[in-house]
């Protein structure tokens, strides 16, 4: 037996105009922005220059590691409105938590003559490359 569903295309397009109309994600005003975590990667011969943009985050809490060619990059942050007595609080948020990036770039990194500056909440890292090694030629005998 064969089952056949009428089709509506009026009734498929008011469906599908209201689906989602009551369900929308809820943003409070700035609660969102610290779990954005921007990287720029800039490359020339002899280094990759690698920006990322942590504001609100301590220099302390940023963890950058390198392994070969792959860059990790971890922060923690926790951000709190203290309240001073005599006021009076009608609305107090908080946020905290943890961001992380990894990436890996087209050659290995040499760790030992890494830089790394955070400004004005921007983290600049120049990962200078690995030389390449020469290519050895063996003899056979």
């Amino acid at each position: 037996m064969v089952n056949i569903a009428r089709y509506s295309g009026v009734d498929d397009a008011f469906d599908n105009l209201l689906r989602g109309f009551f369900v929308r994600p809820v943003n409070l005003e700035g609660q969102d922005t610290a779990a954005k975590f921007r990287v720029d990667v800039a490359e020339n011969d002899k280094a990759y220059t690698v920006y990322a943009e942590l504001p609100g985050v301590k220099k302390d809490d940023i963890h950058v590691s390198i392994d070969g060619d792959q860059v990790s990059i971890s922060a923690e942050t926790c951000t709190e409105k203290t309240v001073k007595d005599g006021e009076r609080v009608l609305r107090a948020e908080r946020y905290s938590g943890k961001f992380y990036r990894a990436f890996t770039l087209g050659n290995a990194i040499d760790e030992a003559t890494v830089v790394a500056r955070y400004l004005d909440g921007v983290l600049e890292l120049t990962l200078p490359k690995k030389a390449a090694a020469a290519a050895k030629r063996i003899t056979i005998q």
